[in-house]
């Protein structure tokens, strides 16, 4: 493809919204009617379609954070230290706390906007454990993209969005962001979107590490695979402080379709177990006294609940088992009346398979591909590949300013709610870090107090930001590059994927997942990884920088595609650098450093990184925890 066909295309707003997920959706709901006060325009830009785009695109089955307030059994206090407990103290007590105190609120338009939320008899919302809330959330993202696409046209012209293009890069002036680069993925359009503030929300990560799934099953994954480490790509190369980028998500999933294993626990209380029916968790109870607190509180972290399965693994106890069938016989057997117990078992029937028809199909396939009934037979668990992802229980992503009422410093606070070390530059969702457990509600509550946060930068910074058209052709030529690679050099060898002139991104992405995989601690060695290992592994992502510089596509999917790889591979080197920097173990079950094997004091403390634009070197910053008082 000649790049020269290429129309560039220059969009200007006053806040410019990266993504589409919930905390996008929320961004646009809560900056929509803001900015309609003030006059200012509001622009979503997303790599897909609104409608079934981020990590909510098919669908849950609960809401996982819901404190209830008004009934006054749950406090943000209450939620604040179970996140704590779950993410072995390394969380930031303000955001976690700022988010929580609002939350409730966006559940309710939820439901005002047509989310079948369940209830019981007298009307309230049915608990699947402490936080989470059962729905009927297969449309979930849809009723909420409704929502925000709603907002943004009652902006008329001053309220855009713009989907299927893939943002390549940050714009910066200085140390201020004030804007971003991309293309469509559908026609042959570069795209300068120029901005006052810019608001990061474009996931986590995905396909770092090599996927357990292989063959016929190559991309499949628990975190949505087109998630590809946008945020932290954006925000590292606008010279941004992150934070906890050695905490990767390892969670435990019904083995090979990845489907949840929330409800089973939670809702029907089933029980795990190795091969030989033992319940782990109280035959290996002893181990998690090594690791308290954290070890001895409840519920037990999910690391610490990964690290016990992955024991007896080890001691070739496996396979680990989710004994649906005993959870359901047991509910049932609770009812005296045989009827109504019939009619319960066809019930909990029925919620058993909804849980997956509404979030994970594949699950529900995979059980009836190999004649399972889970109310007759146990399935197989395992834990995944790691994920990067701060709304779940990891927590990874961009250090950003608290809430000035509940910030406990300076460097906890600097002035905009969520916004990052850079001007201009806010981040929420999975792009902002150490403020996990948020969900999908939680995240589009952050959304919505990171777009009114950002709207304010605006009206602050009311004046118009400068790009010239060198810097636009700069960008053009740069972000468009594999195009021109790939034209320039297809026809030196019969097979394109063969070529010593490029690197196609398919055969990056494998490079890279193998690197990641053997020397940063992955699956296929039990998530185990020392000095040594990620020193090798640092090392060979400075050859596959290079290699970077020669990828290939033959069309724009594959141009999204090289461009997703060196999202890929901005996280893997944080995350590996991050890694060398804290050296202890805090999260076994996430990962093991063999030569630190243990919990440190001195290590009570946030392990943030920074690349220098400037001078192109990293940063590594320890900074001390400070609590809520």
């Amino acid at each position: 493809m000649n790049i020269e066909n290429f129309e560039t295309i220059v969009v200007e707003t006053d806040l410019l919204i990266l993504g589409g997920g919930m905390a996008a959706c929320g961004a646009a709901f809560e900056a929509s009617y803001w900015a309609k006060k003030n006059n200012l325009k509001v622009t979503l830009v997303d790599k897909a379609a609104m409608e079934r785009s981020g990590a909510v695109a098919m669908g849950l089955s609960a809401i996982n954070l819901y404190l209830g307030l008004k009934n006054g059994k749950n406090t943000v206090e209450d939620y604040v230290n179970y996140v704590k407990t779950d993410l072995m103290g390394i969380i930031r007590d303000d955001l976690v706390a700022n988010i929580a105190r609002h939350v409730d609120s966006s559940v309710h338009l939820f439901e005002k906007w047509g989310l079948p939320i369940w209830k019981d008899d007298d009307g309230n919302y049915i608990n699947e454990g402490r936080w989470q809330i059962m729905i009927h959330g297969e449309s979930y993202k849809n009723i909420v993209s409704e929502a925000a696409k709603n907002a943004l046209k009652e902006l008329g012209e001053n309220g855009r969005y713009y989907e299927r293009i893939f943002i390549a890069e940050p714009i910066m002036d200085g140390d201020r962001c004030i804007g971003a680069a991309g293309f469509s993925v559908r026609e042959n359009k570069f795209y300068i979107f120029k901005a006052k503030s810019v608001l990061d929300t474009m996931g986590g990560a995905v396909h770092v590490f090599r996927p357990r799934s292989v063959g016929e099953g190559l991309g499949r994954s628990w975190y949505p695979p087109f998630n590809s480490g946008a945020s932290a790509y954006f925000t590292l190369k606008a010279g941004a402080e992150m934070t906890c980028q050695e905490v990767r998500f390892v969670p435990v999933r019904f083995k090979d379709s990845y489907g949840p294993v929330g409800a089973w626990f939670l809702l029907f209380k089933s029980k795990a177990t190795n091969a030989k029916g033992e319940d782990y968790m109280e035959t290996r109870a002893a181990e998690l006294e090594k690791w308290a607190p954290y070890g001895t509180a409840k519920p037990t972290p999910a690391n610490l609940r990964n690290y016990l399965m992955l024991l007896e693994l080890e001691e070739g106890n496996g396979p680990i088992y989710m004994h649906t069938e005993e959870a359901i016989k047991k509910l049932v057997a609770e009812i005296p009346d045989e009827k109504e117990a019939k009619r319960k078992l066809k019930e909990l029937e029925s919620e058993a398979w909804e849980d997956f028809l509404d979030m994970t199909i594949s699950q529900a396939l995979n059980w009836a591909a190999h004649n399972i009934e889970p109310e007759n037979t146990p399935s197989e668990i395992s834990a995944c590949e790691p994920y990067f992802i701060s709304s779940h229980s990891g927590a990874s992503g961009a250090w950003i300013s608290g809430p000035k009422d509940l910030a406990p410093s300076e460097d906890y606070h600097w002035g905009y709610d969520n916004m990052t070390t850079r001007k201009g530059l806010f981040a929420a969702g999975d792009a902002s870090g150490a403020s996990s457990h948020k969900f999908s509600s939680g995240s589009f509550t952050e959304g919505r107090i990171a777009g009114k946060s950002a709207l304010v930068f605006c009206v602050d910074n009311p004046d118009s930001v400068n790009l010239s058209n060198d810097k636009i052709n700069e960008l053009k030529q740069r972000i468009l590059q594999p195009l021109t690679t790939f034209e320039t050099h297809k026809n030196y060898a019969n097979d394109e994927d063969v070529n010593p002139n490029f690197i196609k991104p398919k055969m990056f992405m494998f490079r890279l997942q193998k690197i990641m995989d053997e020397y940063a601690g992955g699956a296929s060695v039990n998530f185990k990884t020392s000095k040594p290992l990620l020193e090798k592994g640092l090392e060979f992502l400075q050859y596959m920088k290079e290699d970077a510089e020669k990828l290939a596509a033959k069309d724009l999917h594959e141009l999204m595609r090289a461009w997703e790889n060196v999202h890929r591979l901005w996280q893997a080197e944080s995350h590996i650098r991050t890694m060398l920097f804290r050296e202890e173990t805090r999260w076994p079950g996430y990962y093991f450093r063999t030569d630190y094997p243990e919990m440190k004091d001195e290590w009570k403390a946030f392990a943030n990184c920074r690349w220098n634009p400037e001078t192109g070197e990293w940063e590594m910053i320890k900074r001390e925890i400070k609590e809520l008082t």
